[in-house]
């Protein structure tokens, strides 16, 4: 099987970072609206119900697939699914931050998406303040 072609959900992708912050305050800045900004799109109040709608400001529709508070949150993201969870680090220490996105048109966008993924991440540790050289 090609590498991010999945039998159920099609092309994928999957970004994660370790940080060193404890899991809540990972969470809580991802739900905050600074957060969601970087993650879902500008001018975006996080929606926490099931089936609740959103838009982003460059006309992006979805709507809630599930919600856990401090652990994740799965939305419809145009024609794809973005999920974003946060759990304790195996080691005990940090948290790991991880972005998923699945139900892409192919190879080309999957690779879009990695590094649209990765960015993200990389704005949200320098948000957080995390020196990447420590982490």
């Amino acid at each position: 099987m090609t590498t991010g072609l999945t039998k159920d959900a099609g092309w994928e992708i999957g970004v994660s970072r370790t940080l060193p912050l404890p899991p809540a305050a990972v969470w809580d800045f991802l739900a905050s609206p600074e957060g969601v900004e970087l993650w879902l799109g500008k001018g975006v109040r996080l929606p926490t119900r099931k089936g609740e709608a959103y838009e982003t400001a460059d006309g992006v529709r979805g709507e809630v697939r599930s919600y856990r508070p401090g652990d994740r949150i799965r939305v419809t993201y145009g024609t794809s699914t973005v999920q974003v969870a946060v759990s304790a680090a195996r080691s005990g220490e940090g948290a790991v931050l991880r972005f998923h996105q699945e139900r892409l048109t192919g190879a080309e966008e999957r690779e879009r998406r990695r590094a649209h993924w990765n960015a993200v991440a990389a704005r949200v540790e320098a948000a957080l303040g995390v020196d990447r050289g420590r982490a």
